[in-house]
């Protein structure tokens, strides 16, 4: 089983996928009606498909984290965000905070970390998808993908593939409410026996919640965020 992607329903996803790779220096393709930005050396794929509109306000249950290797390189990420239709965002970060907080032209939020930041280092580009989730999420997802968890302190948790990259972390309690169907989900590939990883993914804990005609398994994780399941 392997984590192919971060999928975000958009209302116009070549729009939004063009944003991402001008950001992140990806070519993007066409992928089962989507666009599909796949990553290499450990980094996170991102999909995006059409969907319903955004949610009101900039909350998500999860965002990007990106990397700096200088203030001069995060200064550049930002302004190459701004010139490819992204915006500042303010959340409530305070003067002090070294992180700049952006939308991408559909409003989901994104944080360009600073340089020298010791837990994203090595993570390459795209350093972190930072969740929302309570600890037991994290341990669910270390052993539904076979991550380690490279984090686990008063709650929050974190988890990275053992050949590097993207880290995937949950910041604890307290967690919002879900208020409906997640706009970003993770998209996983099974080689091999989908059902047996599916059965497999119940007993940690999942729930099997619909099956589209191409045989996709639409499930949602011990926090309710869904997921989709594919064959190889």
């Amino acid at each position: 089983m392997r984590l192919l992607a971060v999928t975000f329903d958009a209302q116009d996803p070549a729009r939004l996928a063009r944003f991402w790779a001008g950001l992140l220096g990806r070519d993007a393709v066409e992928d089962r009606g989507g666009v599909l930005l796949p990553g290499a050396g450990g980094q996170l794929g991102l999909r995006f498909q059409p969907g319903p509109a955004a949610q009101v306000g900039p909350h998500r249950r999860l965002h990007l984290h990106l990397t700096s290797a200088s203030l001069t390189d995060q200064q550049d990420t930002v302004e190459t965000a701004l010139k490819l239709g992204g915006s500042h965002l303010d959340v409530g970060q305070l003067p002090e905070e070294e992180h700049i907080v952006l939308a991408d032209p559909e409003g989901n939020a994104f944080c360009v970390i600073e340089p020298g930041n010791s837990f994203l280092a090595g993570c390459g580009p795209l350093g972190e998808v930072a969740c929302d989730g309570t600890r037991e999420v994290g341990v669910f997802w270390s052993e539904a993908l076979g991550w380690p968890l490279v984090w686990d302190q008063n709650q929050e948790t974190a988890i990275q593939s053992p050949q590097g990259g993207t880290k995937v972390a949950w910041g604890g309690p307290p967690v919002p409410p879900k208020q409906a169907r997640n706009r970003q989900c993770f998209e996983l590939t099974v080689e091999g026996d989908q059902q047996a990883q599916i059965d497999r993914l119940v007993t940690l804990g999942a729930t099997a919640l619909e099956t589209d005609d191409d045989g996709v398994v639409l499930m949602a994780d011990p926090d309710g965020n869904e997921f989709r399941v594919r064959g190889h």
